[in-house]
């Protein structure tokens, strides 16, 4: 009978502690939060009404073109792909200079340059392409009438080698 009254008491104890303990943690206004219903750009000299998540919009641009932005490239497929864009230049400067940078001549130079997954965009007046890296990472660039460029780099963000045109 002495253990049950003191589980009793025990109970009992515990009771109140957990009422207390929730009595502590109520809020101590019982008007609701508010919660922000539109986001709203950040303008100077501009009070914004309530109800907004302001966000500054340029900001928001620069990160929503990140995907555009090439990953680090590890120092083995940089010196691989660097090695692949000497054999590379020649033929593509040889392209350019006869006057023929077709995406299917500059596709051939690429592919005779033991490269592949290869992706352009271009006319007779100049195309522009990737390709995946011997060793990972791209080669990409442009051939036309300007100077020649290629260049060796990570992949895209958004995956792949080629950079994506447009918005997101």
């Amino acid at each position: 009978m002495i253990a049950r009254a003191g589980s009793g008491a025990l109970f009992a104890c515990a009771v109140a502690l957990l009422l207390s303990g929730c009595a502590a943690t109520a809020p101590s206004s019982s008007e609701p939060t508010p919660t922000a219903t539109a986001a709203c750009p950040q303008q100077e000299g501009v009070d914004l009404p309530p109800g907004c998540a302001p966000y500054d919009p340029d900001k928001a641009m620069a990160r929503n073109e990140r995907f555009r932005d090439r990953a680090e490239m590890s120092a083995e497929s940089r010196a691989a792909a660097e090695e692949a864009i000497v054999t590379l230049r020649p033929a593509l400067e040889k392209l350019r200079t006869a006057g023929t940078v077709s995406p299917a001549a500059v596709q051939a130079a690429l592919k005779d340059a033991g490269l592949d997954g290869i992706q352009m965009i271009g006319d007779g007046r100049g195309t522009e392409f990737s390709a995946n890296g011997p060793e990972g990472g791209c080669i990409f660039g442009i051939v036309s009438d300007d100077p020649l460029t290629v260049e060796a780099g990570g992949y895209v963000l958004d995956g792949g080698c080629f950079t994506p045109r447009g918005g997101h």
